[in-house]
């Protein structure tokens, strides 16, 4: 049995609105809150696989070309469309709260023996908290706390072992008043870690892994993180095969979504991550990073944690990881321009520069409009 599948891909992005405005009045949406622009669109059909239906449009031909494929196809385009435009709730965690209408940086702080990046480098008290601390005052919205390696062929972690790691690291961070987040697939460590102070779970099995993680995060009211990987196991990085990466994800990380809300977890407190790195290939990788403004169509605000990442040494000269920091800023200045709301990095007074360098430029843009005609 066939189906067929939608996908409303933004094509054409654009710095300001008034940068595509005509005498037709304006020409471009702004992408789910964001400060990224849209003028042209892709609406794609997919049936097993192969596309079947291709219409590029720009908004003044927006409900014929939703209009056209029929029936439950274009109610479905009339949904991504209208989630293109949403903006997002921001999140109340603590005494923080993280708007969505510019790009925030979650800072990572592993406390463990063997990551890829950092591992070892600050699983001691000392460390970690300087390290935080640090994170904090350059400009760090979230810090992002993780007690397990999650790279390819890193060995099993244990779920004791992996709470005696995040909760002192939970305990001095709120101690600072900082937002943070735990980056667990264990029901077990997150209520250890919410007890502690945290407020967000940052599950990079969707919550397939553990299924008490649903039930846990619904009854406690903290927002969520999903992210797409292809193996529900120990091995997030198993079955990385795809016929078309991108509608995959995307199928993927809608699946999960309405499977959390029927759980019970606010609509507004989930937050939709790509995966990165998580059992993809290069070409795959690139063609995610490319198709970033299609995730808007979810509904739901998105991050993206690309730095450091082993397609930045393989694009450039095999760099080993600490040594990926101009690859890692690429990768989140395309993010900032397909609107995604948070980017995940090792590196955050350099992204966080980054960051405000871009905002400048599109301050700039949007209060332009010396190129209009005077009235």
């Amino acid at each position: 049995m066939s189906s067929a599948a939608i996908y409303l891909h933004p094509i054409g992005l654009s710095a300001s609105p008034q940068s595509e405005a005509g005498e037709e009045g304006p020409a471009s949406i702004r992408l789910a809150g964001s400060m990224a622009y849209a003028s042209r669109f892709a609406l794609v059909v997919r049936e097993d696989g192969a596309v079947t239906h291709r219409r590029v449009f720009g908004l003044k031909d927006a409900d014929g070309a939703l209009n056209e494929p029929g029936g439950t196809l274009s109610e479905e385009a009339r949904a991504q469309w209208a989630n293109l435009q949403k903006a997002h709730e921001p999140w109340d965690v603590g005494a923080r709260t993280i708007r969505y209408d510019q790009p925030q940086v979650m800072g990572i702080l592993n406390v463990t023996p063997d990551s890829f990046s950092d591992g070892g480098e600050f699983d001691t008290a000392e460390a970690g908290r300087e390290h935080a601390a640090a994170m904090l005052e350059a400009g760090a919205s979230i810090i992002d706390i993780g007690g397990e390696s999650t790279r390819p062929g890193a060995q099993a972690t244990f779920e004791g072992d992996e709470i005696e790691r995040v909760i002192p690291a939970v305990e001095y961070c709120t101690s600072m008043g900082a937002a943070i987040s735990v980056d667990t697939r264990r029901a077990g460590v997150l209520e250890a870690a919410l007890e502690a102070g945290a407020q967000i779970a940052n599950d990079v099995s969707a919550m397939r892994y553990d299924p008490r993680m649903s039930e846990l995060a619904a009854n406690s009211g903290c927002p969520v993180i999903l992210m797409h990987a292809p193996g529900a196991g120990e091995n997030l990085h198993d079955g990385g095969e795809y016929l078309d990466v991108v509608s995959e994800v995307f199928d993927f990380l809608k699946d999960a979504r309405t499977k959390a809300i029927a759980a019970g977890i606010a609509e507004h407190h989930i937050m939709l991550d790509p995966g990165i790195g998580f059992g993809k290939s290069l070409g795959d990788n690139l063609a995610l990073m490319n198709a970033l403004p299609l995730f808007h169509a979810l509904g739901s605000p998105l991050m993206v944690g690309a730095s450091r990442k082993r397609m930045i040494g393989a694009l450039s000269r095999e760099e080993d990881a600490d040594q990926r920091l101009g690859g890692s800023i690429a990768l989140a200045m395309r993010a900032m321009e397909a609107g995604v709301h948070v980017l995940r990095v090792h590196d955050v007074a350099e992204t966080v520069q980054a960051r405000n360098v871009w905002r400048g430029l599109r301050d700039a843009a949007l209060t332009d409009f010396s190129q209009l005609p005077a009235i």
